[in-house]
């Protein structure tokens, strides 16, 4: 396993500061996300130039750290057909900017048919559905222009809610390009959380050899709501998740979440040494 984390999720400081503390926390890689983490200037579609990529490679190669994600996190289902077109640009100018930066994975949550990102029943509709992958199309097709994977990350409360509406969408689309991050929590509600262990391996079933990148956080149960914390935190066991990443997918980048700059290094080794039971 490589184990990272956000880089967000690092105490707060330059992108340098931040990777010299992850590496010293004992991580590999790092999921990014320019608007979390880079506030010093513009990173708008723009300022995603070819400079600013081999910039940035160069500083993660310093400290010997890899990109196991560009997140850019927007609602492919918005119901406004010009925020969309914009939208749909901000990821081609992701695709772009990873294909330079040497990161192979851009990734995605799947979005809810609103425009303000809020679950509604209507979330889990074959309509919206429908919507999603209209929109997520051509974004597909232009990661395969640039060579690179773009990975959707099925939640629960958003349109692509479990594994099997997961699978729609990668037949329906049928591109080598498109692939998973897994995140065993964000399938989780608080109806189906007392069988956890079984939405994980329906999911592995279902979206194992399509899986690129592990999402591994812990949640427990709090009113009617499943709150999400850093591995070892909550109630969740890794028995079926880890056996996975160690029998099926060698070598696969996986970063911690909802980590604070304090237990993250914890974090870290809880998983390392749950992986050598």
């Amino acid at each position: 396993m490589q184990i990272g984390i956000r880089l967000h999720d690092v105490a707060p400081g330059t992108i340098e500061e931040r990777l010299k503390i992850a590496g010293e926390q004992g991580f590999c890689c790092v999921h990014l996300a320019l608007t979390k983490t880079i506030e010093d200037h513009s990173v708008e579609n723009s300022a995603l130039t070819p400079g600013f990529a081999s910039y940035l490679r160069s500083k993660f190669a310093e400290h010997h750290m890899d990109i196991a994600v560009l997140g850019c996190y927007l609602n492919l289902a918005h119901p406004d057909p010009e925020e969309i077109k914009k939208i749909q640009e901000r990821y081609f100018a992701h695709l772009r900017f990873a294909s330079i930066l040497g990161c192979s994975v851009v990734g995605t949550e799947t979005g809810n048919p609103n425009a303000e990102y809020r679950f509604e029943p209507a979330s889990h509709t074959e309509e919206a559905l429908q919507t999603f992958i209209t929109n997520l199309r051509p974004v597909v097709e232009c990661a395969e222009k640039f060579g690179v994977i773009m990975a959707i990350e099925p939640v629960w409360s958003h349109i692509v809610y479990n594994s099997k509406q997961a699978l729609k969408v990668l037949k329906a689309i049928n591109s080598p390009n498109l692939r998973i991050i897994l995140d065993p929590v964000n399938l989780l509600s608080v109806e189906n959380s007392s069988e956890y262990d079984k939405v994980i391996k329906e999911a592995i079933e279902d979206l194992g050899e399509y899986t690129d990148v592990l999402h591994m956080k812990d949640f427990v149960i709090v009113g009617d709501k499943v709150v999400s914390g850093a591995p070892g935190t909550g109630v969740m066991k890794y028995d079926t998740i880890l056996n996975f990443a160690k029998k099926d997918k060698p070598y696969i980048q996986m970063t911690i979440e909802d980590s604070t700059p304090d237990n993250a290094e914890w974090s870290r080794k809880f998983l390392e040494n749950y992986s050598c039971r």
